[in-house]
């Protein structure tokens, strides 16, 4: 199964229904509720969801979306070894670098974003829900003939 962790743009644009992005988050959390991606994410997402969230809703509705989007997604542990590599790199964006280190030492070798520009340095692959879904399709018409 494909490993994949999901930026906060993403979930945002999933639980916010933010258009024009709404369509592919939207496509990419059913193939993890189908089992056929194992989605993961950092407690710094979930805070910043929180966050976002609680501004356009309330306290009360962040929480409910966050414990729903919970079910779906794992949490990955985000430790002072990861802190050190964000810290020492020559990423622009540290939220960025704590991602990309999250993921690197979980074994995860693809991460989600809407921003992909500032994963330039990256030594994993960076896609957007748009492109991963397309892959995704044309990988399952080129099994299906």
């Amino acid at each position: 199964m494909i490993k994949i962790f999901v930026d906060s743009d993403i979930i945002l644009d999933l639980l916010a229904k933010r258009e024009p992005y709404y369509i592919h988050s939207a496509k990419l959390f059913t193939l993890v509720d189908q089992q056929k991606v194992s989605a993961f994410t950092s407690p710094i997402v979930f805070a910043n969801l929180h966050y976002l969230l609680k501004r356009m809703t309330s306290h009360k509705a962040a929480l409910k979306s966050l414990r729903k989007l919970k079910t779906f997604i794992n949490v990955l542990p985000t430790d002072e070894r990861v802190i050190e590599q964000s810290l020492n790199s020559e990423f622009n964006d540290f939220e960025d670098a704590i991602q990309y280190f999250t993921s690197v030492n979980n074994g995860i070798n693809l991460i989600i974003t809407r921003n992909v520009k500032d994963y330039k340095k990256s030594k994993i692959s960076i896609s957007t829900a748009e492109e991963f879904i397309k892959n995704w399709e044309t990988k399952k018409n080129k099994n299906a003939t």
